[in-house]
């Protein structure tokens, strides 16, 4: 159909949208007419409303051509936010490629849950500063306002949406992006560079190089929240995964391993080492991972952990407060 339309060159809206949903039937895609329409609006800049009031109204040449070739693209199961290189994450808009995972509605859960615990803390501060009645100039009152700053670390950050988003919404804080990928680190800094954030990035596999932070003086754990939406799931399992997944995103930021709890394990057992007494570690996880990552927190010194879940009624968040002294009462430290 696409061969005999390009021998002619001369498209109507009305026939172009067509010959793209029809071309993605045929493949197979998912939501092959919605995706034609992206496509259309992402190519020309023609809307829904324009493409009604004037459906006959002819393409150009060249916006066909390249409607069509992203028609191609998206057969492939190119990832249509691929192709386009952007994705709406609590209402904002990021830069996503190849190199990080599409950001999904299901993560905004562990947005909302992170940023009710931050704006808690931020309100705990502020209560603090009004009954100390310090003078903020002198040395002792500069030392406890730094110290009263909420500190943020989002480990495996990829693109940067969620820590972004937390920024975003909570201005007032210091924000630390953390992953093993470079290249995903470039899409983050992008992303923050768009949105008009200061963050700071970190290329590191987990904590390793966390030790390193100019803000983590004195070997004390400096972050007030860590979130984390790390590779969870099981090996086996990818397999099987819709191939705009299994074969367009990340596998290292897939794969969990062979019960899909690996990084869990890892980052709760070095987090405590970077976290405040009373610090909030919170977890994006597999609708199945619920009881196993909590009793995973429970036995690493985590106090009130609470599973959330998301839109769909499914698991999608774990969330609780560390308490140093369980910890050295345990015999962990």
């Amino acid at each position: 159909m696409i061969g005999e339309h390009m021998r002619r060159r001369i498209f109507t809206l009305r026939q172009i949208i067509e010959t793209g949903r029809a071309e993605l039937e045929a493949a197979g895609v998912e939501e092959a007419a919605l995706d034609a329409w992206y496509l259309l609006e992402y190519t020309s800049g023609i809307s829904r409303a324009a493409y009604y009031g004037e459906p006959e109204r002819i393409l150009e040449e060249p916006l066909a051509e390249q409607y069509l070739h992203y028609i191609g693209m998206r057969k492939k199961r190119i990832p249509l936010q691929h192709i386009t290189g952007e994705q709406e994450f609590m209402g904002y808009p990021f830069y996503v490629n190849e190199h990080v995972l599409i950001p999904r509605q299901d993560t905004e859960t562990l947005v909302e849950e992170a940023v009710k615990l931050i704006r808690a803390k931020l309100r705990g501060n502020e209560r603090g500063a009004e009954e100390s009645g310090r003078d903020a100039d002198n040395i002792a009152g500069i030392e406890c306002e730094e110290e009263r700053k909420v500190k943020v670390l989002d480990m495996c950050t990829g693109s940067g949406c969620i820590l972004l988003s937390i920024m975003k919404l909570c201005p007032q804080l210091e924000g630390t992006g953390c992953d093993i990928s470079g290249e995903a680190l470039a899409v983050a800094r992008k992303n923050a560079e768009r949105l008009e954030v200061d963050a700071k990035w970190i290329e590191s596999d987990l904590f390793d190089r966390l030790s390193d932070d100019e803000n983590r003086q004195f070997d004390r754990p400096c972050y007030d929240v860590i979130v984390s939406n790390p590779p969870y799931i099981r090996t086996a399992e990818i397999e099987i995964l819709q191939d705009e997944v299994r074969l367009h995103d990340p596998r290292i930021a897939l794969d969990g391993r062979e019960d899909g709890l690996y990084f869990y394990r890892r980052i709760v057992k070095d987090s405590v080492s970077f976290i405040k007494d009373g610090g909030s570690l919170i977890f994006e996880i597999g609708w199945d991972q619920g009881k196993d990552v909590a009793e995973l927190m429970t036995e690493h010194g985590y106090e009130n952990v609470t599973i959330k879940k998301d839109l769909s009624g499914l698991d999608r968040v774990a969330a609780g407060v560390y308490n140093r002294r369980s910890v050295c009462g345990s015999g962990f430290l």
